[in-house]
């Protein structure tokens, strides 16, 4: 079973996401809070696997209820940890679906996120870097190829297909690179090639067909 918390400052926004979310199996809502500090409180209270929140609340916002349609809001709920992004007016299964999988421990990086991500980098003054970090050292070769296509948004299929190898491997790899750079998903991963300079915002995407779909 899988509990959940909901923050948002609209009691109507409330409620039609508790019913999306109560008709899923499995799923179950533990409480409710109207601004970010109330979320804390209860986050802390009610120890929630989940917490879906709105970004823009009054009292503390999402974003920094996070951090212990706007491309800046975006950029910063997913800087300050936040593990997905869904546009309210979003269809109730693909809501639904995001929370199962945030809840099974996935990242949810929809292909306008990705670029609303790269966008805001391009838009930032590049930082002054004194070389890269050196977390990068435990690497292995085939991992630092592995981030770079997670960075440009390249979904696990299509890593595949480019480093002709299987799926279970690439999750391998995945897995591995989070575990030793200190990074918690692939949205993460994505943020950290950009700030450290390992991947330029100007070659973000290199697929054959367009935006990668990011799984």
């Amino acid at each position: 079973m899988t509990s959940v918390l909901l923050a948002d400052d609209q009691a109507l926004a409330r409620m039609g996401l508790r019913k999306i979310l109560e008709s899923e199996p499995g799923t179950t809502i533990v409480g409710e809070a109207a601004n970010g500090a109330d979320a804390i409180a209860a986050a802390a209270r009610l120890r929630p696997d989940l917490v879906v929140m709105d970004i823009r609340m009054p009292v503390l916002d999402g974003i920094e209820a996070t951090r212990f349609g706007l491309d800046a809001y975006v950029y910063e709920a997913l800087r300050a940890g936040a593990s997905g992004f869904m546009l309210k007016d979003a269809p109730p299964e693909e809501i639904a679906a995001a929370v199962r999988i945030v809840a099974g421990g996935d990242a949810l990086l929809a292909p306008a996120i990705t670029r609303a991500v790269i966008e805001e980098f391009v838009r930032q003054p590049p930082a002054r870097r004194s070389g890269p970090p050196a977390a990068l050292a435990d690497l292995t070769r085939r991992e630092r190829e592995v981030l770079d296509l997670l960075a440009r948004g390249l979904s696990n299929p299509q890593i595949c297909d480019r480093l002709v190898i299987s799926e279970a491997t690439a999750k391998t790899h995945v897995a591995r690179i989070l575990q030793k750079l200190g990074l918690h998903d692939r949205i993460q991963t994505v943020i950290y090639a950009y700030e450290t300079g390992l991947v330029n915002p100007g070659h973000a995407y290199s697929t054959g067909g367009g935006p990668a779909r990011n799984t």
